[in-house]
């Protein structure tokens, strides 16, 4: 299944189309919104439309994806994005545009999109976050993941030192299993107390 349409009480999410490069530039262009996000911000629509083809076109092509626009059901238009990557670390990530932070709307995505991950076979889901991006770890433990490991990272392509959190949601009743990729990877890794 890729991308299967998923409504919410407030919101839509579908896939990114091609008519939506503005709302994708929107998105992307904010240095606020993307103090947190591995890549620089958007300085045109033609870089919006690059992405657009790059993250999203070529996941469609796919034969399983989830990588959703978040709209407003009032118009249908994308104010953010959440997503499930593929890949085997199954990471769960989102971002929103500023004028939207600090209502519940990324939640409430989140937890449709879990949903559906969950009903369509996935073992788990992976999300990390920069310990002082702590909204993003709010975001993690209201959909129902719990705190694995602290890993530091020199993140790229920004080439700053970051401590990540590395948080996991199992679903195929293996309670005890953790990805431990980015704890390998890593030669600074911890596990907080309290967190």
């Amino acid at each position: 299944m890729n991308t299967p349409t998923l409504e919410t009480e407030r919101l839509i999410l579908r896939k990114f189309t091609e008519n939506d490069l503005e709302a994708i530039y929107l998105i992307l262009k904010d240095e606020q919104v993307n103090t947190y996000l591995p890549w620089f911000p958007a300085e045109s629509i033609e870089d919006a439309k690059r992405f657009y083809q790059q993250r999203y076109e070529a996941c469609y092509a796919k034969p399983q994806a989830y990588a959703y626009a978040i709209c407003l059901k009032s118009d249908n238009v994308p104010i953010g994005y959440i997503k499930v990557d593929m890949d085997e670390s199954h990471d769960f990530g989102y971002a929103l545009r500023k004028e939207f932070w600090h209502k519940g709307i990324v939640t409430e995505a989140g937890k449709a999109v879990v949903d559906q991950v969950r009903k369509d076979g996935l073992p788990y889901i992976t999300a990390t976050h920069d310990v002082n991006n702590v909204r993003s770890g709010g975001v993690m433990k209201q959909v129902g993941m719990k705190y694995c490991y602290s890993y530091e990272e020199q993140w790229q392509p920004k080439n700053f030192l970051v401590t990540f959190r590395m948080y996991q949601l199992n679903f195929d009743g293996n309670s005890e299993r953790v990805f431990t990729k980015y704890w390998d990877q890593s030669e600074k890794h911890f596990v907080e107390e309290n967190v």
